[in-house]
């Protein structure tokens, strides 16, 4: 064989799919920003924790009571009639989210999401338990042992423990919280309650404690359409390139135009503080969530070195390019007024709610029937809720056609705070009153106690014509 006309076979290169998460360990940041983030935390763990806990008019505070239909909010009392409100109350979330970011970029991300809030407070227990970020780092990188498995176990516990109390929290919006742990306690939790508890639990303890950032980068839809609601006026985190470039480490209080560098002094805090881990002096990049921890940390670096502070800041690019500023531009007046316009429409809308609902159904089993007075006679059922938190009497009229008489066959009506009556009724008239088969009559029930508590409802009568 001809040895030069022989190759070995080059071995094959396998190519992974996927990039094998690198795991961040964010340091702790201290500052204006994290201080307003800490409280943003705070506010929103105490709503979310207690709220169940308390009682309003008879009732716990905030239910959404799936299998009787009813949710209960501060108050008052919605049902599935009033979808109308949760519409309107999303929309207006859609636009203070469109608002809120053509102002000042990703706010929801970096001090309400629940994303944020509680991979926040897994990350304290963390730095508690295994302790700062290099003790952390040094603590994955040592072979398993005793005291490496001690720790982790005391950890994982704490979020297991703090994850079943959210689930457990979660599942009390839907399930009275008190007949709920009075439910655990017994251990006689219903199957659906249980999974949902499970369920939560796990969701909090994986998103939070496991995926942290891949959630904001990678399923999160947010992190991708948010530059489309960026213009050159946005505030946004922004490196000043033109201060802090040249890059490079120096000493102390030195001028760093005496040494040809800018005021950057390359100490990579800004990459260390980012729970995302990005690099904020690569520019605007979608990983980021808006948190603030680099301005806090660099504002700190620059204090100590003796430089002005606002080397990372929030600012705009017209702002860094050109020194001007338009806080007050079409986008955000439109949203600012469109907003403030649906939540006024919503306010007054629940304000001048009528707490009563009047379904009319006729029977269709007959179209009419004669009586034995000569009389035109159609038959209903109708359906009166009440969405009240009080019981009331109400009084039923009819109109719409001459000389129309109703017989409800009860001497009054009552119906129980939030509760809903089926009740049949006739309505009778003299066939000389009819011209058209089908007629439009009006059916309104008042409460007796309030007059201002009524609805009108249409109905069709039936007859013969030619009376």
């Amino acid at each position: 064989m001809n040895s030069a006309t022989d190759k070995t076979p080059e071995p094959e290169i396998e190519e992974a799919l996927y990039q094998k998460r690198q795991k961040i360990y964010p340091r702790e940041v201290h500052g204006v920003f994290a201080r307003l983030r800490v409280t943003a935390v705070l506010v929103l763990l105490a709503l979310y924790y207690l709220v169940p806990w308390f009682n309003y008019s008879g009732h716990q505070a905030v239910l959404f009571d799936l299998p009787a239909r009813k949710f209960y909010i501060l108050g008052l009392t919605f049902w599935p009639q009033d979808f109308f409100y949760l519409a309107m109350l999303l929309v207006i979330a859609a636009l203070s989210l469109f608002f809120f970011t053509a102002l000042a970029g990703r706010l929801w991300c970096g001090y309400a999401c629940p994303q944020t809030v509680w991979t926040e407070v897994f990350l304290w227990m963390e730095r508690k338990i295994e302790g700062d970020r290099p003790r952390q780092m040094k603590l994955d990188k040592m072979p398993m042992n005793a005291t490496k498995f001690r720790i982790k176990a005391t950890k994982h516990a704490a979020w297991i423990a703090f994850s079943a109390w959210t689930g457990f929290t979660f599942v009390g919006y839907f399930t009275p919280i008190r007949e709920l742990g009075q439910h655990l306690l017994q251990f006689n939790l219903g199957p659906w309650e249980t999974f949902w508890i499970i369920f939560y639990s796990f969701a909090t303890y994986g998103n939070a404690g496991w995926l942290r950032e891949q959630v904001c980068i990678y399923m999160c839809p947010y992190a991708r359409f948010q530059s489309a609601m960026f213009d050159k006026d946005t505030m946004i985190i922004s490196y000043d390139e033109k201060r802090g470039e040249p890059r490079g480490s120096r000493k102390r209080n030195v001028d760093p135009k005496s040494v040809g560098l800018g005021d950057c002094i390359d100490c990579t805090m800004c990459v260390q503080v980012c729970p995302t881990g990005i690099d904020i002096r690569n520019g605007l990049q979608y990983q980021c969530i808006g948190c603030a921890a680099c301005i806090d940390v660099c504002d700190d670096v620059m204090t100590k070195m003796g430089y002005p502070k606002g080397l990372i800041r929030y600012t705009t690019e017209n702002i860094m390019h050109h020194g001007k500023q338009h806080v007050l531009r079409f986008r955000t007046i439109f949203y600012a007024a469109f907003l403030l316009l649906l939540v006024a429409g919503l306010v007054y809308s629940i304000a001048i709610r009528v707490p009563l609902g009047l379904d009319v159904i006729r029977d269709r089993n007959s179209l009419y029937r004669e009586t034995n007075m000569g009389l035109i006679e159609n038959v209903y059922t109708l359906k009166l809720l009440n969405m009240d938190n009080q019981p009331h009497t109400y009084q039923l009229a009819v109109s719409g056609m001459p000389e129309l008489t109703l017989d409800l066959g009860v001497d009054e009506i009552c119906v129980p705070a939030g509760s809903v009556v089926d009740l049949p009724v006739r309505v009778r008239t003299d066939p000389v009153n009819i011209h058209k088969a089908s007629n439009s009559i009006e059916f309104t029930l008042t409460a007796t106690d309030n007059p201002d508590i009524s609805a009108t409802e249409t109905g069709r009568f039936l007859g013969p014509t030619g009376g």
